[in-house]
């Protein structure tokens, strides 16, 4: 299987492998409307979601939005007084600020997401984080990330973009804001009370806060996506402003030891390797291990030379270091 989502709908979609020795080649593409799993908070169900991150773990499929406010573009047409106002437009849509967990069940043989299952003898229902544990509203009184939450994501606002699950914990990893040179990534531990089966939760850390947070020295890039390898978490990153590169992958060595230190930098950041990027187009956006010692990085806005004429989209598959 292969689970993505487009930033510009409100769905999930499951790809099959053509051949599962090889995994060489994705089709058979089913769209899930996360209207159908969960209760989105929009008024309209398929209001663009902007899904930045997918994370399968054991029987659930994890999806983030960007919780990110856009400012409107300007384009070709809008000159003058009017280019101006739009680029002094910035909205939010309800539906960016979600933090979902849909069960995986069997249905006609293929994993599928759904509303309710059974899981090892237990009933488990899709759950979601609720208006009043919205992340927004947890980070408006934090010392770094709280003055950022007005601002428009692409620039340097909030802006989830990638998420790694590993046991109880989440990791939501930030493109914006990068705060003198340092990016942030999210710790949570979110659960499910059985009183409020459709509600994720968030317990508290030491500090009474319902989040911990790290931060990387990423050589001032943002995070595009997670990973975890092991104990590890491999880190895309790139600009957090609209500009086409450096774009690279990380190691963040023990991400998911309990004591791993929340300034992370020297020895537990390693630079991995160096991925290709285009001029206005080609922005890796998301990776995925492939085996043991593969990743595939997928591309948003992917260049003329990745569309094929049968519609599909080419990936890249790159080995990591020492493997």
């Amino acid at each position: 299987m292969l689970w993505i989502a487009g930033d510009e709908t409100a769905t999930v979609e499951r790809l099959l492998a053509d051949d599962p020795a090889k995994a060489a080649e994705f089709g058979q593409e089913t769209s899930f409307r996360l209207g159908d799993l969960v209760d989105l908070p929009g008024e309209d169900a398929d209001e663009e979601a902007d899904v930045e991150g997918l994370a399968r773990s054991g029987p659930f499929l994890w999806a983030v939005g960007s919780h990110s406010l856009r400012r409107k573009q300007i384009k070709e047409r809008h000159e003058g007084d009017k280019a101006l106002k739009r680029l002094a437009r910035i909205e939010g849509q309800d539906n960016r600020q979600i933090l979902v967990r849909v069960p995986i069940a069997d249905v006609d043989g293929l994993p599928t997401p759904v509303r309710e299952t059974v899981i090892d003898g237990k009933p488990h229902r899709a759950a979601a984080l609720s208006r009043r544990d919205n992340l927004r509203s947890l980070l408006r009184d934090d010392e770094h990330l709280g003055p950022f939450l007005p601002i428009p994501g692409k620039d340097n606002g909030l802006d989830i973009e990638g998420i790694a699950v590993r046991g109880d914990r989440v990791y939501l990893g930030l493109r914006g804001p990068v705060l003198r040179g340092w990016a942030f990534v999210l710790e949570l531990r979110p659960y499910v009370d059985d009183s409020d089966p459709d509600r994720l939760r968030l317990r508290d850390f030491d500090d009474d806060l319902p989040y911990r947070k790290h931060v990387l020295d990423l050589d001032g890039l943002g995070v595009r996506d997670l990973c975890p390898d092991g104990d590890d978490l491999l880190i895309l990153a790139g600009p957090t402003m609209d500009l086409d590169g450096p774009v690279r992958i990380y190691r963040w060595h023990g991400a998911a030891r309990l004591d791993t230190p929340q300034i992370v930098r020297d020895d537990l950041i390693t630079r991995e390797l160096d991925l290709t990027f285009g001029e206005g187009d080609d922005h890796a956006e998301g990776l995925s291990m492939l085996g043991t010692d593969r990743v595939l990085v997928v591309y948003d806005s992917p260049a003329r030379a990745r569309l094929t004429d049968d519609g599909s989209v080419i990936a890249d598959v790159v080995l990591l270091p020492g493997r």
